[in-house]
């Protein structure tokens, strides 16, 4: 089995996580836990979007969470932004990365924005203008890659077009979105294997939801592709507000428990990041889905066992 030696993990449960949820954090809450999580040892940290606090109530306070953050050298902090207003805001509060979304399907981009793949590309052309004049790095994320909940299979060729029109506006960092958990581990290593073969020069990672159970399994057919990068939350929460049957990402513990027992090394401490779940737990007052927060650590059997 070719394995890689080390992986990148960034969370995105500040983010995707929080996104879809009735229950909004405070402030002090969000900011309570970026700062568990960089403490970790996360050096990517998706710390919320600037989109309309109409649409999305949990992502209103996200300039004030950043600018309020003690930032640690090293780290990687990006938000999602899905128009020019989200891009001066977050231009405006000092972030200097972002992420910008399109749908590999055209009905999916219409559910989710109102337009078509087409007509964000050509916003997005003014936005990456805009991005490069003020310092910010645009990175991108291509929604659906692996199935669509209204047109169900995505032709790879839909997804290559994608990856071509991100190009043209300057991205080289794109993320390939399971955005409701219909990849498939075989579908996951012939898709990245292509990709990864025709588009070298790109900084790939994977987004994967564990709506139907498959989401390590995709990972780890992901990494023996060749993919090294790879989103997470705490918890497993989140889900896209706009796509039927979206539930929670892979959980971030249970990546890296995953990694830790496989010898895949993260540069993360596994315990402060299962520490940090069970408090976002308690701060959405719910139990989260992530396997390693209800069955704990395969090394915690080890300790009781030698007790």
């Amino acid at each position: 089995m070719l394995l890689p030696k080390s992986i990148a993990v960034c969370e995105v449960g500040l983010r995707d996580g929080l996104q879809g949820e009735k229950k909004v954090l405070s402030i002090e809450q969000k900011i309570t836990l970026l700062t568990r999580i960089q403490d970790a040892g996360i050096r990517c940290i998706e710390i919320g979007s600037f989109v309309s606090p109409k649409a999305v109530p949990a992502m209103a306070d996200t300039d004030t969470v950043y600018r309020q953050l003690s930032k640690r050298p090293g780290v990687d902090y990006r938000a999602l932004v899905v128009n020019k207003k989200g891009l001066d805001r977050a231009i405006d509060c000092g972030v200097n990365k972002v992420k910008i979304t399109l749908s590999a399907s055209e009905t999916h981009q219409r559910a989710n924005a109102g337009s078509t793949p087409a007509q964000m590309f050509e916003q997005f052309s003014l936005m990456a203008a805009s991005a490069a004049l003020n310092g910010v790095t645009l990175s991108g994320a291509i929604a659906t890659a692996f199935g669509c909940p209204f047109e169900g299979e995505v032709p790879i060729s839909r997804v290559i077009y994608t990856v071509d029109e991100f190009r043209k506006i300057g991205v080289n960092e794109l993320s390939l979105s399971d955005t409701t958990g219909m990849a498939n581990p075989v579908k996951v290593y012939k898709t990245c294997t292509e990709l990864l073969h025709a588009y070298p020069d790109v900084l790939w990672n994977l987004h994967f939801h564990n709506t139907r159970g498959m989401g390590l399994a995709n990972v780890l057919a992901a990494m023996q592709a060749g993919i090294t990068r790879f989103d997470s939350s705490l918890g497993g929460l989140g889900g896209c507000p706009f796509a039927p049957g979206a539930t929670g990402n892979i959980a971030t513990e249970d990546l890296l428990h995953m990694c830790s027992e496989m010898g895949i090394e993260t540069g993360v401490d596994l315990d402060a990041i299962i520490g940090s779940a069970r408090l976002l737990q308690e701060y959405m007052e719910r139990e989260l889905p992530g396997a390693v927060l209800k069955a704990g650590k395969v090394s915690d059997l080890y300790q009781v066992a030698s007790c």
